[in-house]
Parts: structure tokens; C-alpha cells; sequence
């Protein structure tokens, strides 16, 4: 491994061939992991051991653990998560409580993940739950106010654990009813309408933020491009009008929205020449394609891979033992957070 620019996904619950070939190759700087690359925490950890053994620079493991629908970890140990939206909700009637919860998600979030040796969680969502159908609870809540202060303490967490933080899906993703996994998404408004309500939590949060995810969006008042092949959005406004110093990623290549420019390995060439640090080629036979076609030109990505490492606040076999048998405070946060999404379900 290089560490390269490109995250891949790999096929099952082991580091077999191609995966650990896919790890080897230059233009690959880490993984991100699925509920296929999941049977029970033993074997997880042993896979992230693996992963990590492959090469140096040592390479970037990522998920997405945002709770609710989108937990990819589950069972043997891990918390159940509520959604996002459940706290947004609970703002409503009680907004101390709710900001208390939030930073319990994030920290309860992030400590699991480092216990198994995960670097990152690509969280937390920061779109408007404005009508999207990819969105909806993902979201805190349809306020950007509430938004920003939920994400504050969900972000407060996630640090205090020793994670970094990853906002998504910039500039918003939320106020569009098309879900870019299978349908091209347009959102019409102009770049006015977006800095008004989608685009001010991320430009609130900005400094609390270590990383961005791009929306595979097009705002065609903005860019005929989506975003994340857009010099306007990534180099003009959020590195130029908006200063933005931390790490860029993709989406993943392999949804819909992102393919409309040509093949996986135009599609990642693209992103990069935009002004994304690093891109997501999730689906196996996306990778295969990718590896079988003209080789990236050259880009070391080391330096925003190594930002990103997690940096866990305890021991190792202290959160092996938080996530196993649970210690300190961790009993009550757990059962808080799952009694929580129960009450909203």
C-alpha cells in the first residue's frame, strides 16, 4: 500500500485474495467496511488486524455507524443506535436532554468503533430533513439551528472518544426528494436559497469538522456539475469562500448520481482533479474495475490519510472491554440510547 487516494470496499469477512491484492496496489490508501465484512466483534477485529498488516503507510478503515438505518455493525456487543432524527425530535420537548443524548451517541458511537481498531465513522449527517427519501431520520432535524447545536455535542463526543469527525453530504442532500444510490438528484435552488438553510450547518460546524462527504448533487444554478465533480463547490466556496482546511472525501463512486462521467476510473480521476483528498469505491466489482483500468496518475494521499487515524482517549483493552462488558458510565449511556430510539420506533 501506498496510500494512495482511493478508499475500496472489500467482498467478505476475511482479507483473502483480491482483497489483500486490491490493498497492495498504488492508487489504494484504505478500506471501508460493510455489514458483509461482519459476523461476530472477534472476527472483526482480527479482519481490521489484518487489513492494517497489509503495508505502510498503515491504511485509513472506515464505516458508516451512523445508527438507525444505517448501522453497519449490529449485535455481539455493539449498541443500537437510534437514529439522528429521534434526537431532533426530543429537542422539541427537551432541548437539555436532547444535547446530552447527542453527545452519549457520538461518544458511544465512536469508542465502539475504536475498540475494534476503526479509525472513522463517517458521521454525522448534517442534512436538512427536508423531504429527501436517503435522508429523512438520517438528519437531526429540518432546522439548521437545531442542527448545529445537536451536531456541536455530537461532535463533542466523537473527539472525546479520539475519532475524527466526518460531515456529510455537503452542501446538503436533504431538500431533495431523489435518493442519488438510484436516481439522478437536481436540486434547482440558487446558491442563495442553499447558503440560507442547507449549507449553514456545515458552515457553522466547520471547525469542529476533521472531513466533509461530498453529495453526488447537481445544483445546476450553481455548477452543471454535481458537486462532487465541482471545482465551484470544493476549490471556489468551500476552500475559498468558506476556508475550509480539513480532508474532502467522495461518496461512493458506484451510486448512481456519480455516473455521469464515464467509468469508475474516470469518475475517481474526476473527483480528485475537483479538489476531493480522497475517494470511495465501494461495490467489489466496482474495485475490480478500477484495478483492470489505466492507472490513476500518481497522488500521495498519506498526509490527509494520517489526520484521520483514530487516536482513542483509553487503552485498547480498555474499549475492547467498554464494548464487551461495559464499564465506568457505559451501561446507562447503552441502554439510554437504545430505551431512546425504542420510545420514537
Amino acid at each position: 500500500m501506498s496510500g494512495g487516494p482511493v478508499l475500496v470496499g472489500i467482498p467478505g469477512c476475511g482479507l483473502d485474495d483480491p482483497g489483500r491484492d486490491w490493498l497492495q496496489h498504488p492508487a489504494v490508501g484504505g478500506v471501508v467496511l460493510f455489514r458483509r465484512n461482519f459476523r461476530d466483534q472477534a472476527q472483526l477485529i482480527h479482519l481490521v488486524e489484518a487489513i492494517r498488516a497489509v503495508g505502510t503507510p498503515r491504511p485509513l478503515v472506515c464505516i458508516d455507524q451512523e445508527g438507525g438505518r444505517v448501522q453497519r455493525l449490529e449485535g455481539d456487543g455493539f449498541t443500537r443506535l437510534p437514529p439522528l432524527g429521534v434526537l431532533g425530535r426530543l429537542h422539541d420537548s427537551d432541548p437539555v436532554k436532547s444535547l446530552d443524548m447527542a453527545y452519549r451517541h457520538g461518544r458511544v458511537m465512536a469508542t465502539e468503533m475504536l475498540a475494534c481498531g476503526i479509525d472513522l465513522s463517517f458521521a454525522p449527517v448534517l442534512d436538512l430533513d427536508r423531504g429527501s427519501r436517503v435522508i429523512g431520520d438520517r438528519a437531526f432535524s429540518a432546522d439548521p439551528e437545531v442542527i448545529v447545536e445537536l451536531g456541536e455535542s455530537y461532535l463533542a463526543g466523537m473527539r472525546d472518544a479520539g475519532m475524527r469527525t466526518t460531515g456529510k453530504h455537503f452542501p446538503g442532500h436533504g431538500s431533495v426528494v431523489a435518493d442519488s444510490h438510484v436516481d439522478d438528484v437536481t436540486d434547482g435552488r440558487s446558491l442563495d436559497e442553499i447558503r440560507a438553510a442547507d449549507l449553514l450547518p456545515f458552515r457553522r460546524l466547520l471547525p469542529r469538522l476533521d472531513a466533509l462527504m461530498i453529495a453526488h448533487v447537481t445544483y445546476p444554478q450553481v455548477d452543471e456539475r454535481p458537486a462532487g465533480y465541482s471545482q465551484r463547490w470544493l476549490r471556489d466556496i468551500l476552500r475559498g469562500e468558506l476556508g475550509y482546511g480539513g480532508v474532502v472525501f467522495s461518496d461512493d463512486l458506484g451510486m448512481h448520481a456519480a455516473k455521469q462521467v464515464g467509468g469508475v476510473r474516470e469518475r475517481a480521476a474526476a473527483c480528485l482533479r475537483a479538489g476531493c483528498d480522497l475517494v470511495l469505491v465501494c461495490h467489489p466489482e466496482d474495485v475490480e474495475a478500477l484495478m483492470a483500468a489505466d492507472p490513476l496518475d500518481a497522488i500521495d494521499a498519506s498526509g490527509p490519510i494520517s489526520r484521520l487515524y483514530g487516536r482513542p482517549t483509553v487503552d485498547r483493552q480498555e474499549l475492547v472491554e467498554v464494548v464487551r462488558e461495559g464499564i465506568r458510565e457505559w451501561p446507562y449511556w447503552r441502554s439510554s440510547l437504545e430505551q431512546l430510539g425504542n420510545s420514537w420506533s
